[in-house]
């Protein structure tokens, strides 16, 4: 999926945004001293949202895909204008302070780092975009990306359509991965925390194809 990152990068048809961006994403360093994931490890989240392993390379392709979906919407079906490299650029980057506030516990699970537990991601992201000289227009899709529970709420078109994609997305691997652990917990009576939002999917595919009896087949570790 980083091969995806690098080609959504260079959708951004503003060069200077796009080397920015590329930047900040290849070397998110920071001036805390602080332990820092790598992309492909860090999770989105430790337990509502893509909580594993990837999971943070895995939400990020699907903000980036569902905001310009949301961009062809809103200028295909409303006959609106928008700035589709300050969506992109939003979007790309809008969790990658992830990296520095959660740490591995073991069994591909995750808790806030020392530094997450004092200052959250998006601050973190905000100061990092204002220090490296980030268009106002991109620093608010940051500072916004959170919706109506961000320090400031999204005051244009495309903060709005990056916070309607994460918000989207976000909410479809919640319910995904709490729909898996339920159902698996009745057919099993096992507690089980996914490793995937691919796990996840395939036992709700099962119970629809096969009932409980496929929930059960799955927790048994058949394919």
């Amino acid at each position: 999926m980083m091969e995806e990152i690098e080609k959504l990068v260079g959708k951004i048809g503003d060069q200077d945004l796009r080397r920015r961006v590329r930047e900040l994403l290849r070397d998110p360093d920071i001036d805390f001293e602080a332990g820092r994931l790598s992309f492909e490890e860090c999770p989105a989240g430790a337990y509502v949202h893509h909580a594993y392993r990837g999971g943070l390379l895995e939400h990020t392709v699907a903000v980036a895909r569902l905001a310009l979906s949301l961009c062809d919407l809103v200028v295909d079906v409303y006959g609106g204008d928008v700035d589709r490299d300050v969506v992109l650029a939003g979007a790309l980057l809008h969790d990658v302070m992830k990296c520095y506030v959660y740490i591995p516990t073991g069994g591909n699970r995750f808790a806030s780092s020392p530094l997450g537990d004092r200052i959250d991601h998006l601050t973190l992201l905000v100061a990092e975009m204002y220090r490296r000289g980030f268009p106002l227009d991109v620093i608010h899709v940051a500072a916004s990306h959170h919706g109506d529970e961000s320090p400031v709420k999204p005051k244009t078109l495309e903060a709005l359509i990056v916070s309607i994609a994460d918000y989207a997305d976000s909410e479809l691997s919640r319910r995904v991965l709490r729909a898996a652990e339920f159902l698996l917990k009745r057919a099993t009576g096992e507690e089980v925390r996914y490793s995937s939002s691919r796990e996840a999917l395939e036992v709700v595919r099962a119970k629809a194809r096969e009932g409980w009896e496929g929930v059960r087949r799955l927790g048994r570790g058949e394919t």
